[in-house]
């Protein structure tokens, strides 16, 4: 697990980024690439939300002199990338629903799986997918996905036990989990 990151950090990365620091511009674009990919992948194709990703970043850095609180980077640019959208909701619900590259190494049926679960994951409600998607793609922790996102600690874990109950509710495993006595529900 990576550390949380400070607040204060964040801010400082921000005011040198302001200045033209472009090594504060490449901290803020490792650190939260990961936030923005997630929102993206969330509402489309791999490919597309790269590309996306790129492009939320290119707005946020043009327009990084406009955010008045630096510590609140994350919620800032998750805000952007919400609004850096497909170009249509047709564009969205067929990319979205498209398979998706498999990943090297995985046999077809742990891809088909996956595939599954993303296109479950999408049809969440933004607060749950998100969450879903930083945990189990980008593979954030609860502690991490807070601090990215601004968000409390116990909203993240709200979320996140909310999100897995809706998308074992859509992958079918509730039934499956009832049967065999377990209600362990993260």
């Amino acid at each position: 697990m990576k550390a949380t990151i400070d607040p204060a950090d964040i801010a400082r990365q921000v005011q040198d980024a302001q200045r033209g620091a472009q090594a504060a511009f490449a901290w803020l674009y490792r650190t939260f690439a990961p936030l923005v990919h997630a929102i993206h992948l969330g509402m489309t194709s791999r490919a597309r939300a790269e590309e996306l990703t790129q492009e939320t970043f290119v707005i946020a850095f043009d327009r990084l002199a406009q955010l008045r609180d630096p510590a609140s980077f994350g919620a800032w640019i998750a805000k952007i990338a919400r609004r850096n959208r497909p170009v249509s909701r047709v564009e969205e619900r067929v990319l979205a629903e498209a398979d998706d590259p498999a990943w090297p190494g995985a046999g077809p049926e742990s891809v088909a799986q996956a595939n599954e679960a993303l296109r479950a994951i999408r049809r969440l409600p933004e607060a749950y997918r998100e969450t879903l998607m930083l945990r189990l793609v980008e593979g954030l922790s609860g502690p991490e996905i807070a601090s990215l996102t601004g968000m409390t600690p116990e909203s993240v874990r709200v979320n996140l036990h909310r999100g897995m109950a809706r998308l074992r509710d859509a992958l079918g495993m509730t039934a499956r989990h009832e049967e065999r006595g377990d209600d362990r529900t993260t």
